[in-house]
């Protein structure tokens, strides 16, 4: 295993979840890799959030709570350029092995992502209440 690997394994920090010999590739996939980088890099997935509702969605803040987490939802989902944006940020620190396991079954793998993403985001609504600019 190189440096770089070995770094983002230790920064990372443990599996969340459980991983058994019952768990599917995917779902010890998310558990191992997906819920750590989530984890990490969620103060950064907050501030982009803010970022895009500032630059998109100027009267997010004046929205009902149903009306809002209907935009985290649909921005993730339709905005394929953020979507893209957000996936980056989350792949670009797998490991060399983690990128090889993701790409032959990177469909399957996006989904569970952007779900997990959206629900952490949505978790957070309170977050996105007050106005705040980067």
């Amino acid at each position: 295993m190189n440096d770089r690997d070995t770094f983002l394994k230790n920064f990372r920090g443990q599996t969340i979840g459980s991983v058994n010999a019952q768990s599917s590739s995917d779902e010890s996939f998310q558990n191992e890799v997906l819920r750590p980088i989530l984890k990490l890099q969620n103060d950064l997935f907050i501030a982009v959030f803010i970022n895009y509702i500032v630059k998109n969605k100027t009267d997010f803040y004046s929205l009902s709570v149903e009306k809002k987490l209907s935009i985290i939802e649909n921005s993730i989902m339709k905005d394929i350029k953020f979507r893209n944006a957000l996936k980056g940020m989350i792949i670009g620190l797998f490991t060399i092995d983690e990128y090889a396991k993701y790409i032959n079954n990177s469909s399957s793998l996006n989904k569970r992502m952007m779900g997990m993403l959206i629900e952490r985001l949505k978790s957070q609504i309170q977050l996105f209440e007050v106005s705040t600019t980067l």
